[in-house]
């Protein structure tokens, strides 16, 4: 059988042979669609990809609380350990998913390129103070259309084990919106580790949990009851990743591998 290591080196020459291409065809097609039809095709890439990940890397999920996604508009709030996350989900949402990210990524050839034909949430920081209003006019905009706002509340990916201060601007969206916050956790950076090139197989869980009322409330009161859920959630889903039961007083969470090998 083969190795974790070429099955890895295989999945790079998957994303090298199949991106390209994939991102010239979107090109093609963009301007004879409507932004609904051409997220679908760019997910379509996604879909495709977790079926190679499922069978050459033997990375396998599955999805607990799918009912308690809403018909109506809503914010996810996701646990972010992996890039598995940020492409599984666009392929398993029913609705499709508006991204906020830095607008410099449109530069980013191919990946880049296709993602600035979609309408996503792009961000200019160099407007500073008004970055935040143009965010939620384009967000509420999104809501309107139909789609779903996503974003990840630790901003960056955390280890396993672990937990990242739990940023308020996704809150702080949502409640400007008035809109639902559902919140997500999930145990994928055990099969795509954060800053690795590996890829080991395994099974995802993906939790999703009921959504959580934003309107009339605060914005801390409301991020601390997400990051509460989404903590807590992950202590259900992985255990042997957590030392103890989730306390909001708790610093930066760690594994048990990695504290002792900080005791050696």
């Amino acid at each position: 059988m083969l190795g974790t290591r070429i099955r890895s080196i295989l999945l790079l020459l998957y994303f090298a042979a199949f991106t390209i291409p994939y991102a010239t065809f979107c090109f093609i097609v963009f301007p004879f669609l409507n932004a609904t039809r051409r997220y679908w095709v760019a997910a379509g890439w996604c879909r495709v990809t977790l079926c190679v990940l499922q069978r050459l890397n033997g990375i396998t999920f599955k999805i607990e609380g799918f009912e308690h996604l809403p018909d109506g508009p809503a914010v996810l709030l996701v646990k972010h350990q992996s890039a598995w996350e940020t492409l599984a989900l666009p392929a398993l949402m029913p609705h499709p998913l508006c991204f906020v990210f830095k607008k410099e990524l449109v530069y980013v050839p191919f990946f880049g390129w296709a993602l600035g034909l979609l309408k996503m949430i792009k961000i200019d920081r160099k407007q500073g103070g008004a970055a935040f209003a143009s965010v939620l006019k384009q967000g509420r905009a999104r809501l309107a259309e139909g789609a779903w706002v996503i974003m990840f509340p630790e901003g960056t990916r955390i280890p396993v084990g672990r937990r990242g201060k739990y940023k308020s601007g996704g809150t702080r969206f949502a409640v400007g919106a008035e809109t639902p916050i559902v919140p997500i956790a999930h145990n994928a950076g055990h099969v795509w580790p954060r800053n690795s090139w590996l890829k080991y197989p395994g099974a995802v869980t993906v939790s999703i949990g009921k959504p959580i009322p934003t309107a009339g409330r605060e914005i801390e009161e409301v991020n601390r009851e997400v990051e509460a859920w989404i903590e807590t959630e992950m202590r259900r889903i992985d255990p042997a990743a957590y030392d103890a039961p989730f306390s909001p007083d708790d610093a930066t969470l760690y594994t048990r591998a990695s504290r002792r090998r900080a005791a050696d």
